[in-house]
């Protein structure tokens, strides 16, 4: 986590304003909620797991078992009857 002094980026009455609440102390002040990211969708690791359980929905669609599903990509049988009993999200 970067830190930045509250003296190069805020005025100077918020500082004197949040002085009353906390002083000499790292706060950690959160995004907007408009501004969050969802896990993977800048590093496309949501859309390749995405395409993964399609494949997998799709297998067990043309009669793979759970078994060899699980077996084919390294994941548990649970794991794997999560993905297909899910359905399409």
């Amino acid at each position: 986590m970067k830190y930045t002094n509250a003296k190069k980026i805020l005025p100077e009455k918020l500082i004197i304003e949040i002085q009353q609440y906390v002083q000499g102390e790292t706060i950690y002040i959160p995004k907007q909620q408009k501004e969050y990211q969802h896990w993977g969708s800048l590093s496309g690791g949501r859309q390749w797991l995405d395409q993964r359980n399609a494949e997998i929905r799709q297998a067990y669609k043309n009669n793979s078992s759970i078994e060899q599903l699980a077996e084919d990509y390294f994941l548990s049988i649970e794991t794997i009857k999560k993905i297909v009993y899910s359905g399409n999200k």
